[in-house]
């Protein structure tokens, strides 16, 4: 079960991930007038009310906390957390509908949705630890299907990442250690994950220097895992799938796969309109 439960995961992730990168919602929250990285912050945070920056810092792990602080300052001066979950809602109406056209009103996406909501109703109330996936949890569920859906995957992505954060610490990594061995993993390149969550080259080098003193990393320039550091990567990677099994397992493996073939076509549009990139892995 473990298994389907992160082949399902992975194959709804862009139809929650295509809000990152749709033009729709960098248009929205500048109409609040949101610059750079706040709507980013703003937008995913939102759910958890205006809290104080450290708050967020806490829940965005891996990235750099001054970042994280001064968007957040700069959001919550600017408007506030209904408007900007509202915001967030409607640009991904607009994105879906632009890229999914008819496919909106089809009986796929009814049962897509369906299937995606019994799977993260079932843990609705499984918050102890998971704090947004608790803020994205209390909200209230859209009713057209698209978004149900759109809506589901939201929750489901952030009891994983919850999850994830949660077996991070009990490894010790702290989060742009994290960041360094996601990019010894070979998945994303070192110097995107940097840039990205705005460490500086000494904050990185650092990190890269820690994870050699406790054997995590090889001395190469690129550096690569240890066997100890792989192993320790499989373990978190271990820990977090199994932590994020529950609802999955809820509506079973034959759901899972029905599921996964429904929203295939979706997942691959939104992939090929609005993170190419990406399209290699799907």
């Amino acid at each position: 079960m473990i298994e389907a439960a992160r082949r399902t995961w992975r194959l709804l992730e862009p139809y929650h991930g295509m809000i990152y990168f749709a033009p729709e919602a960098a248009a929205a929250y500048a109409e609040l007038g949101l610059t750079g990285r706040a709507g980013y912050f703003a937008s995913r945070s939102a759910a958890l009310g205006a809290v104080p920056a450290p708050v967020v810092v806490a829940t965005f792990y891996n990235f750099n906390p001054a970042l994280v602080h001064a968007s957040i300052t700069e959001a919550w001066s600017t408007t506030d957390p209904a408007a900007v979950l509202a915001a967030r809602y409607a640009a991904a109406d607009r994105a879906l509908r632009a890229v999914l056209g008819e496919a909106i009103d089809s009986p796929e996406m009814r049962q897509a949705a369906a299937l995606s909501r019994a799977a993260a109703e079932t843990v609705a109330g499984d918050v102890t630890g998971r704090p947004l996936f608790a803020a994205h949890a209390a909200l209230a569920w859209p009713t057209e299907p698209h978004l149900v859906l759109w809506h589901a995957q939201t929750l489901l992505r952030e009891y994983r990442g919850d999850a994830h954060i949660a077996a991070l610490l009990t490894a010790g990594l702290s989060g742009i250690e994290a960041l360094v061995t996601h990019a010894a993993s070979g998945a994303v390149p070192a110097e995107t994950l940097r840039t990205s969550r705005s460490w500086s080259e000494e904050d990185w080098n650092s990190a890269v220097a820690a994870l050699r003193e406790r054997d995590w990393l090889t001395g190469d320039a690129a550096p690569t895992f240890t066997s100890t550091g792989a192993a320790r990567r499989a373990e978190l990677e271990k820990a977090t799938d199994e932590n994020s099994t529950a609802p999955y397992a809820h509506i079973g493996e034959p759901a899972c796969v029905e599921l996964q073939e429904l929203v295939r076509p979706f997942s691959r549009a939104l992939v090929e309109k609005l993170m190419p990139w990406a399209a290699a892995k799907q």
